[in-house]
């Protein structure tokens, strides 16, 4: 099936999961589970997530009514949500929430105002990290979870004060290394177990050197675009320059490929210090390791299954659509012909793994470590059908001529 044959069959499926009470409207992770209502809104497993693919969908064809209904619920929905929000994360809090609300043209100011009403002189009171590993009180630096993801959601939408409180609170928490700078996922003032570095894109220095860096672009502050530097010089001392662990301890499998513990999320990061102006990162200007962050992605052998546990998701998180996304972005940037060729080959097994069910298509990710490995089709944004499909959409536009990119917080610096 064609790669927009595919996306549409995948959209219909997303689109027969949505469920309807009234006014409201929520999606389940997978077919027949409850909504948990702390994801209902979400961009990473909810119904916000669906606002990214609509942005999607729209530069391939009109919306159609359903569609129209489905993002003015989804906008409404979410706006309404902000007052009462307490998670200011990427993937499901206020930090998402902008994110939704700006693909659908609505208003971010006042998830905007939330975030500065939450704020604490010592920064963002987090949940989801709870005694004996976590002391009370505790921070969280990182981009999906913490306080980087405040400062991309600040440059996002032009908020200078609430860019100035967040990257200073970051600045505070970098840990000098003879290499540069580092930053912790979870400061260790507030741990009490062994200290797990994530060094990549979602929870480690290269997401929050990349959200210094361009706020640093956005409001005129070197400093931040200096700090930017020392960590990602820190972080190529941890690897190679194509790869760099996805763990310290290193884990079962020592690198990851993907958007958020791979080469494909940490490239991001130095396509951002060009940007910004950056000449020389240790050594090399910085389009040069972005360039072998991305060789390293090629070589390593996905969209392959090589092995149990290697390569087991075809998700925008942590699997094939994620990493093609951005070896499209590179491609609709620089117009690298080796960029779209991996791009259509990341499509083909995409197509060649959808499970077609009459007039749909969804995809069932791998866990080799369960009885029964063939997990139940995902259905959102980051680990789901509707992900997977706007990638297949978008690959579809780019062979038709089109290299018009859908900007997000998390891309903005990498697509324009």
């Amino acid at each position: 099936m064609p790669y927009r044959d595919v996306a549409d069959a995948a959209w219909r499926w997303v689109l027969t999961q949505v469920r309807w009470d009234g006014d409201e409207v929520s999606i389940p992770e997978s077919p027949g589970m409850p909504v948990d209502p702390s994801y209902r809104d979400g961009m990473h497993s909810g119904v916000g997530g669906l606002a990214h693919a609509l942005a999607e969908i729209r530069l391939s064809r009109p919306w159609t009514a359903e569609e129209e209904r489905l993002a003015s619920a989804i906008a409404a929905q979410v706006s309404a949500g902000v007052p009462h929000a307490v998670d200011y994360n990427y993937f499901d809090g206020l930090v998402s929430a902008i994110g939704v609300l700006t693909t659908l043209g609505a208003d971010p100011a006042p998830a905007v105002s939330r975030l500065a009403d939450l704020a604490t002189p010592d920064g963002w009171p987090q949940t989801g990290f709870d005694p004996p590993a976590f002391l009370p009180g505790v921070r969280v630096n990182d981009l999906v979870l913490g306080t980087a993801g405040i400062v991309l959601a600040a440059v996002w939408t032009e908020s200078r004060a609430l860019a100035t409180r967040a990257a200073d609170l970051l600045l505070a928490e970098a840990e000098e290394v003879p290499t540069g700078l580092d930053w912790a996922f979870v400061p260790r003032r507030f741990r009490t177990d062994e200290m797990v570095w994530l060094p990549n894109f979602s929870h480690g220095v290269a997401g929050i050197a990349t959200a210094l860096a361009v706020a640093g672009i956005r409001f005129d502050r070197p400093d931040l675009v200096t700090a930017a530097t020392r960590g990602a010089e820190h972080l190529l001392s941890l690897g190679d320059g194509y790869t760099v662990p996805q763990r310290i301890p290193v884990g079962e499998e020592p690198v990851a490929h993907g958007w958020c513990h791979g080469g494909s999320g940490t490239s991001l990061l130095y396509v951002a210090l060009a940007r910004a102006g950056v000449v020389s990162v240790a050594g090399e200007p910085p389009m040069t390791w972005h360039r072998r962050a991305l060789e390293g992605v090629r070589t390593s052998g996905l969209p392959e299954r090589l092995r149990p546990g290697f390569w087991d998701n075809d998700g925008r998180c942590c699997g094939t659509a994620g990493v093609g996304d951005v070896f499209l972005d590179s491609w609709c940037r620089g117009g690298e012909a080796a960029d779209l060729e991996f791009a259509v080959r990341l499509a083909d097994a995409l197509v060649a793994r959808a499970v077609v069910d009459g007039p749909h298509a969804y995809w069932r990710f791998v866990e080799h470590r369960n009885d029964d490995p063939l997990l139940p089709p995902g259905i959102g944004w980051m680990q789901g059908a509707a992900g997977i499909a706007a990638y297949l959409f978008r690959v579809g536009r780019a062979l038709r001529g089109s290299t018009e990119p859908v900007p997000r917080m998390d891309n903005w610096w990498a697509v324009s």
